[in-house]
């Protein structure tokens, strides 16, 4: 069985309701799901949640909320490896028979379904513990630097001070859209960011992070423009 886990707590504080806040026309979580419904991979589409409003929401979109998610990994500081291992677990006890398992965030409005199948062929062609969405970082990070208490600046690494940009390394970060695991992997709360994991390369500008309000704007903006419709 092939399942697929949406993470959606209730209390997030800097966009409240972020998992079920409109996002052109329709609840943001709609937006992954569809993609998730459409692209049949899966045998069971599952919203972990502690709010009984987005659990209302992801029913009548058509997922599955087989049990509310508890206080202790539902809080500020709840990470959503934590939660995966949870979930993951709780389904074993409840006799689900998983192959794969994977985690797709109820804000991943730009997820699409070629990307979605290349990480589901690439796992399942391979022996990885987890495959994952991810992209290029802008600039090079090695040439990061922080402001200093005496309102100077200083390098992060000051090897690369006077390295050409063209001669770094490209680097990667999170594209926080999909992540195809093992179900032992995910029960076992195992590392994603390791020598066990393989990447599928998203553009940049089809990556848009969304914690604060400047970030909804920016990406409802950019979904309008690349004309999403489901």
């Amino acid at each position: 069985m092939n399942v697929v886990i949406i993470p959606a707590r209730g209390g997030s504080k800097r966009i409240p309701h972020k998992n079920i806040k409109v996002f052109n026309g329709k609840p943001i979580i709609y937006w992954p799901l569809k993609v998730l419904q459409n692209s049949n991979l899966f045998d069971k589409i599952i919203v972990s949640t502690d709010d009984p409003d987005i659990s209302k929401v992801a029913l009548s979109l058509g997922a599955e909320v087989p049990f509310l998610r508890p206080n202790h990994i539902s809080d500020d500081y709840s990470n959503v490896s934590d939660v995966m291992a949870h979930e993951v677990n709780s389904l074993n006890k409840s006799n689900y028979n998983m192959d794969v398992v994977c985690c797709v965030y109820s804000t991943a409005a730009f997820l699409t379904e070629n990307d979605l199948r290349k990480g589901f062929q690439l796992f399942l062609n391979n022996d990885f513990n987890f495959v994952f969405s991810a992209t290029t970082f802008p600039y090079p990070i090695q040439r990061a630097f922080k402001r200093t208490y005496d309102n100077g600046i200083k390098m992060i690494d000051n090897k690369y001070i006077r390295t050409r940009s063209q001669d770094l390394e490209e680097t990667y970060h999170d594209a926080a859209q999909f992540y195809f695991g093992k179900p032992d992997a995910w029960s076992n709360n195992n590392d994603i960011f390791s020598h066990s994991s393989e990447i599928v390369v998203l553009p940049r500008w089809r990556v848009q992070d969304i914690d604060t309000k400047e970030d909804w704007k920016r990406a409802e903006f950019l979904h309008k423009t690349l004309k999403y419709s489901y």
